[in-house]
C-alpha cells in the first residue's frame, strides 16, 4: 500500500480566503458569522444570519470556464487553484491520467435554481432557460467544473452527502492513492448559501434563530445556550498525493493521511447515532493502524444542535473518556455542509503545523449532556503529531480521517498580535 500525504490547501471561508488570514482569525478568536439583511423580507424565515464568503475574484477563472459555473463551482474552482498553486505542480501533471478529482456539493446551485423556477413562472415556460443551467444545477457540478478547467484525465468521483461530503472525498481521493490507482487526487466540497437551505434547518427546529444584531455569539458547540447551527457557505481543496511521486518532484508536504472510514448508522435519516459514530471513529483508528491514545487532538463535527452536540460527546467519551483535547471549529465558521470536512482538514493541519489546539468558540458553559469529554475551550499550545477529524450527515451518514504531521520546521510566531 502506498503512503499519502498533503501537497497543497486552498480555501475560500466566512473566515478568510488564504492559510494565513484563516490562521489569523482561528488563532485571535474571530467568528465570521454576520446579519444577513436580505433574509429578513422572506417570509416565516426566523434564520437572519449565517456565514458569507467575501473578497473572491470570480475572474480569476477564464471566462469561458466560469460560464457553467455557479458560486458554489467557482468558490471550489478558486480554492483549487491555491491549492494548485501551493502544490507546484504543472499543467502537463495535473492533466495526465495519473490525477484525478474528487469533489462534491449537498445539491446543485441553490440561486440558479432558484433563478430558472423564477424565469418560469414569469413566462410559464422555458423561453429564459439558459444552455449553462444544468451545469450549474446537476448534483455533480462542482466536479465537473473543476475537472474540466484543469483538462483532468484521471477518476472524477462526486460525492454528494450533505455534511460529510468533502471528508468522504478527501478519502475516497486517499484510498485511490493508497491503492495505486492514481498518483494525485485533487479533493473537496463546496456549497453555496441560499436561504431555503436556512430555512430547511429552520423548519427542522435545527437552526439558530439569535438576533442578527447578535451574529458573534452563535454557533454554541457543545454549550448550555446553544439553540442549533448557522448555515454558511464557502469551498475547500487539498491535493493528495503518493509520497514517492511528491519527494520525486521536491514538493513540500503539510501532512500525511493515515486513515479513513465511513460507515452508515442505518437508523433514522435526520436523528444521530452515538453507536454509528464510535463505530466510524473506531475504522478510522484500524485503517491508520493506531490506536486513541496515539491520537492528540479531536475536530468535532459540533454543529451546536441539541442532539447532534450529545450524540457526539457520548460517542467521544466512550472512545477516549476526557484523555483528548476536543474542539469544534464550527463556532468560528457556522456549517458550511458539504466544504465543512475539507476545510476542518485544513485547520488541522494548521494546528499541526503550528504546534496549537484552537478551541471551541462560543463555548462558556458545557451543557452537562456533552460533559465526560475534555472540551478545549482556552488555546492549547503543544504540539499536534495525529489528529482525528469527523463529520456526520443527514442520513447517518459518518465520516473519519486520521492525520499525521511531516516533520518540517515552521516559524510563524503564534503569539504575534495578541
Amino acid at each position: 500500500m502506498k503512503k499519502v500525504v498533503i501537497t497543497g490547501m486552498g480555501i475560500i471561508s466566512p473566515i478568510g480566503n488564504t492559510k494565513q488570514d484563516v490562521f489569523n482569525c482561528l488563532i485571535n478568536n474571530q467568528s465570521g458569522i454576520k446579519s444577513i439583511k436580505s433574509w429578513e423580507h422572506i417570509k416565516d424565515l426566523r434564520v437572519c444570519i449565517a456565514g458569507r464568503c467575501d473578497g473572491y475574484d470570480a475572474k480569476r477563472i477564464d471566462r469561458k470556464n466560469r460560464r457553467t459555473m455557479g458560486s458554489m463551482a467557482i468558490m471550489a474552482a478558486l480554492s483549487t487553484l491555491d491549492a494548485i498553486a501551493m502544490s507546484g505542480l504543472d499543467e502537463k501533471t495535473i492533466s495526465s491520467s495519473g490525477t484525478g478529482v474528487a469533489m462534491g456539493s449537498t445539491t446543485g446551485s441553490g440561486n440558479i435554481i432558484e433563478k430558472t423556477f423564477n424565469d418560469f413562472l414569469k413566462t410559464g415556460g422555458i423561453s429564459m432557460l439558459e444552455g449553462t443551467t444544468f451545469m450549474k444545477i446537476m448534483n455533480h457540478s462542482v466536479s465537473a467544473n473543476v475537472a474540466a478547467m484543469l483538462k483532468i484525465k484521471g477518476r472524477v468521483l462526486s460525492p454528494c452527502c450533505a455534511c460529510a461530503t468533502s471528508t468522504q472525498a478527501i478519502g475516497e481521493g486517499f484510498e485511490m492513492i493508497k491503492n495505486g490507482y492514481q498518483n494525485i487526487m485533487i479533493c473537496g466540497g463546496s456549497d453555496e448559501l441560499h436561504f431555503s437551505t436556512a430555512g430547511i434547518f429552520d423548519v427542522l427546529h435545527a437552526a439558530s434563530k439569535k438576533s442578527g444584531d447578535l451574529p458573534l455569539e452563535t454557533p454554541r458547540p457543545f454549550d448550555t445556550a446553544r439553540d442549533g447551527l448557522v448555515v454558511s457557505e464557502g469551498a475547500g481543496t487539498v491535493i493528495l498525493e503518493e509520497l514517492q511521486h511528491a519527494k520525486n518532484r521536491g514538493a513540500t508536504i503539510f501532512g500525511e493521511i493515515i486513515g479513513y472510514n465511513t460507515c452508515c448508522d442505518g437508523e433514522h435519516m435526520t436523528s444521530p447515532r452515538a453507536d454509528g459514530m464510535l463505530r466510524c471513529m473506531k475504522g478510522a483508528l484500524e485503517s491508520a493502524q493506531c490506536v486513541i491514545s496515539e491520537i492528540d487532538y479531536i475536530n468535532a463535527h459540533a454543529t451546536g444542535t441539541k442532539l447532534g452536540d450529545i450524540a457526539e460527546s457520548q460517542a467521544v467519551k466512550m472512545l477516549c473518556g476526557d484523555t483528548i483535547p476536543v474542539s469544534a471549529t464550527k463556532g468560528f465558521t457556522g456549517h458550511t455542509l458539504a466544504a465543512s470536512g475539507v476545510m476542518e482538514t485544513i485547520f488541522c493541519l494548521l494546528m499541526m503545523e503550528h504546534s496549537v489546539i484552537i478551541p471551541t468558540l462560543n463555548l462558556e458553559n458545557i451543557d452537562p449532556d456533552c460533559k465526560g469529554i475534555f472540551h478545549v475551550q482556552k488555546r492549547i499550545n503543544k504540539p499536534v503529531k495525529k489528529a482525528m477529524t469527523s463529520n456526520f450527515a443527514f442520513g447517518g451518514i459518518n465520516a473519519t480521517l486520521i492525520l499525521k504531521k511531516m516533520n518540517r520546521d515552521f516559524s510563524y510566531d503564534i503569539h504575534k498580535g495578541e
